[in-house]
């Protein structure tokens, strides 16, 4: 987006009775909430059903527990739907990062093999890797991709650290810290050739992409339902497609131990697996409100009128264009630079985000790469126009102050 573009607001979304989108969930209208793609935001109905669900597994626990792994069977038969994918291949597990964490724990021992990751990658994931890495006596090698680097360019940067030793391949799909895709499909393919095993990190996929899955090769793909998905929190998918798939395990080892992939997810002890069960209700009430497909247009053109209107009060406070290039852009997530002084680390970005939310009333996703600051946007139906006006009028003055503040101490 050039910053001559006019960028117009889009329509706020209704319900089919007219009122706004935000009346089906329960958040706290006192508050802004700009940063669905951090936690999410459940649909009453789907809040609704995780209660009933639970409500039936206390009446009767002892009935409940043994009939539980055939409903998680019909759940991830929902989700692999959504996900255009085989329910065969699909496991559900809590989120992201478990998932990982499964594959890394069923990965063969290569002392001395090399892991792969990105300056863009996932923390928890990426210390998973690093931990993997020292119990096969290897290292942990970090492709550099810069933040605005095309498909071409990213590919090239990833592909240059995978050598003879290179035991594995950690990439995510759409990043975490920096809203963007990276090219895992071009990727996958070249890694497939030379035989090296490739995790994708599809953590903000599911619902943010209509089919992620389509054309990638990977050994294993993890993607968040409880983000875009607006399922229940502590709910994700794991896919396998190749042989890494019969050495897959649930952490927790149960009565289906021995059974093959997914079976053993299905069953994992006294797991509440509510939240699992109602995430096929989330999926359908976007569906049946407006469509995904729609979903993702409006929120494309949200993500766009946000950007526009904090950049344009976040104007003259750093040396360069408020909007960042991010080379491959995702739907639905835009990347505002901040302000010189505020969130150049992890920690300083985690302090602000804590903040906002005490000071400002806003729920924002503040990040950080390459030494640099910025402000995640990431819109959903609930939000509208209105939302990002206010925080540009009301609260992008205080983080001007405070970054003033921050310049004039240092």
């Amino acid at each position: 987006m050039s910053e001559t573009q006019v960028v117009t607001a889009p329509g706020p979304l209704l319900l089919s009775d007219g009122r706004p989108a935000a009346a089906a969930w329960s958040l706290d209208p006192g508050m802004l909430h700009l940063n669905h793609g951090s936690f999410g935001a459940v649909p009453l109905v789907a809040q609704q059903r995780q209660s009933e669900l639970r409500d039936e597994m206390e009446r009767a626990p002892v009935a409940w527990f043994p009939r539980q792994p055939a409903r998680l069977a019909a759940a991830r038969a929902e989700v692999a739907r959504f996900l255009r994918a085989d329910a065969g291949d699909l496991a559900l597990v809590p989120n992201a990062s478990a998932g990982a964490s499964v594959v890394y724990a069923a990965l063969t021992a290569r002392p001395g093999g090399d892991v792969v990751v990105t300056d863009h990658g996932y923390g928890a994931v990426t210390m998973g890797a690093a931990r993997l890495a020292r119990r096969w006596g290897a290292r942990v090698r970090t492709a550099h991709v810069p933040l605005a680097a095309d498909a071409d360019q990213a590919c090239r940067a990833v592909l240059d650290e995978v050598d003879d030793r290179c035991a594995l391949v950690v990439l995510d799909q759409i990043t975490s810290a920096t809203a963007r895709r990276l090219p895992v499909e071009r990727v996958g393919a070249e890694l497939a050739r030379r035989g090296v095993t490739l995790l994708v990190d599809g953590a903000h996929a599911p619902g943010l992409l209509p089919a992620p899955l389509d054309g990638l090769a990977c050994d294993a793909w993890v993607g968040n339902l409880h983000k875009w998905g607006c399922a229940p929190r502590g709910t994700a998918a794991l896919v396998a497609r190749g042989p890494l798939r019969e050495h897959l395990r649930p952490l927790i080892d149960s009565w289906s131990a021995d059974e093959p992939f997914p079976l053993p997810f299905d069953q994992q002890g006294t797991l509440d697996a509510t939240g699992m069960l109602a995430a096929p209700t989330a999926l359908a009430f976007v569906e049946d409100a407006w469509g995904w497909q729609a979903a993702r247009r409006y929120l494309d053109e949200l993500a766009d009128y946000g950007a526009h209107v904090v950049a344009a009060a976040l104007a003259g406070s750093s040396a360069a264009a408020p909007v960042a290039d991010v080379g491959m852009p995702v739907p639905g997530m835009r990347l505002v630079r901040l302000p010189d002084g505020l969130g150049a680390t992890r920690v300083a970005a985690d302090a602000l985000r804590d903040r906002a939310t005490a000071e400002l009333a806003a729920e924002a996703a503040f990040t950080s790469f390459d030494g640099v600051g910025y402000l995640r946007l990431s819109a959903h139906v609930y939000n509208t126009p209105a939302d990002y006006e206010r925080f540009a009028d009301a609260c992008v003055p205080v983080v001007l102050d405070w970054a003033r503040r921050a310049r004039s101490s240092a």
